[in-house]
C-alpha cells in the first residue's frame, strides 16, 4: 500500500508539473520545416478530447500479472501536438534520454526539456498535454487539447507500471484529413520496449542494456525468452493492452433551436421573425473548467505562486456577457522541502 501511495504522489507531482509548464509556455507558435507530406489546409483550429482506456487485466494477461508491490497500473500520460518532422519516439529507433527516464522510472523532467528544445530549435512542437495516472490495469484517463493546421499531429507516451522500461503510446497520428479535421480516431495500443533495460519480467531489477537497443514492439513471441512476462507462444498475437480514443469536440457557438414565445394574437411567428430572434439573441461567453493548480514555484521556506488556466469554449456575440479571466494565481508554500 505504501508503494502504491508513493507512486500516486509521484504521478500527481508529474501531472502538476506538466500543467505548470503548459501554463507558463502554452503553445510554441512557429513555422514547421517543409516536408513532402501533404499539408493540412483546415482553416480553423480544432479541440479534441483524448480518452485513454487501460485493458490490462489478469484474464487477458495472466502470466506474472502484478497484483501487489505495486499492482498493475499506468503512469500519467505525456503528449505533444506537433508537425510531421518531429518525433517524440519511434519504433525501430533509439529512445532519447527523456523517453528512457520516463519509460524506466516515470521521471518527466528530461523529456519535457526535450520537447521544449524541439519547439525552440526546429520549431516543430505546438503544445504539451497530459493526463493523470490510472491506478489499476483497467480504468480511464482523459484530457483535452487543441490542434491547428501547421501542427496537426499527436504523439504521447504512457509507462506500464511496474515494468523494466515498457510503455504504450502513439507516434505522429495525423488528426487532419485534407481541409477538415477527423471526427473520431480510435487506436488499440500494444506494449513497447524502450531498449534501455534488459529485464524480462514486470518486477525485474534494473539491469541496463549495453549497448542500448532500439525501441521494439513486444509481441507474444518477441522477446522469445520464456521468462518474458508477455511471452505467449500459443497466441498469434497479444490482445491490446490499452486503447485511445480521440474525439473532436463540437463547437457550441451554434444555436440549434430557440423556444418560440407566445404572442398575444396566439399566432406562430413568421420565418423572418424567427430569423431575427436568432440573429439578435445575445450569446454569453462560455469557458472550460479550470485546469489543476500548477506546482508552487518558490524557494523552500518562502511563499510562492501557482497558476491555473481555462480556455474559451464560445466567444460572446450580439452584446452577450464578456469572457471572464482565463488565468488565476494564488499564494502557496512548496511541499516536501528538504
Amino acid at each position: 500500500m505504501d508503494t502504491t501511495k508513493n507512486i500516486l504522489s509521484i504521478s500527481e507531482a508529474l501531472y502538476h508539473l506538466i500543467v505548470m509548464m503548459l501554463t507558463l509556455g502554452q503553445g510554441f507558435h512557429s513555422m514547421p520545416v517543409p516536408t513532402d507530406i501533404p499539408m493540412c489546409t483546415a482553416s480553423e483550429t480544432a479541440q479534441y478530447r483524448l480518452t485513454f482506456t487501460g485493458k490490462w487485466n489478469q484474464a487477458a494477461f495472466p502470466k506474472q500479472y502484478p497484483v501487489y508491490r505495486p499492482p498493475a497500473q499506468w503512469s500519467n500520460l505525456i503528449g505533444v501536438t506537433h508537425s510531421s518532422d518531429y518525433h517524440m519516439w519511434q519504433r525501430n529507433e533509439f529512445a532519447s534520454n527523456g523517453v528512457r527516464e520516463f519509460a524506466e522510472k516515470g521521471e518527466a523532467w528530461t523529456i519535457m526539456k526535450e520537447v521544449e528544445t524541439a519547439g525552440e530549435r526546429i520549431q516543430s512542437v505546438y503544445g504539451i498535454l497530459s493526463a493523470p495516472a490510472v491506478v489499476g490495469g483497467t480504468g480511464q484517463m482523459n484530457t483535452e487539447f487543441e490542434v491547428f493546421a501547421r501542427h496537426s499531429y499527436l504523439s504521447f507516451i504512457v509507462r506500464i507500471v511496474p515494468s523494466p522500461d515498457w510503455f504504450v503510446g502513439v507516434d505522429t497520428v495525423d488528426l487532419c484529413d485534407g481541409d477538415h479535421w477527423k471526427d473520431n480516431v480510435s487506436l488499440e495500443l500494444f506494449p513497447y520496449d524502450a531498449g534501455t533495460d534488459s529485464g524480462f519480467t514486470f518486477s525485474s531489477p534494473n539491469f541496463e542494456t549495453i549497448p542500448q537497443d532500439k525501441i521494439t514492439q513486444i509481441t507474444a513471441s518477441f522477446p522469445s525468452h520464456p521468462a518474458n512476462s508477455f511471452s505467449s507462444p500459443r497466441l498469434k498475437q497479444l490482445p491490446p493492452i490499452a486503447k485511445v480514443t480521440l474525439t473532436k469536440i463540437k463547437k457550441t457557438n451554434q444555436i440549434m433551436s430557440l423556444p418560440v414565445e407566445p404572442t398575444q394574437s396566439n399566432q406562430l411567428p413568421t420565418g423572418n421573425e424567427i430569423e431575427d430572434k436568432l440573429i439578435n439573441t445575445p450569446l454569453d461567453c462560455e469557458v472550460s473548467v479550470w485546469s489543476p493548480w500548477g506546482l508552487c514555484k518558490s524557494k523552500c521556506g518562502d511563499s510562492g505562486v501557482q497558476h491555473r488556466t481555462r480556455y474559451v469554449l464560445m466567444h460572446p456575440a450580439n452584446n452577450g456577457a464578456a469572457c471572464p479571466l482565463l488565468e488565476e494565481e494564488r499564494k502557496c508554500f512548496p511541499d516536501n522541502c528538504l
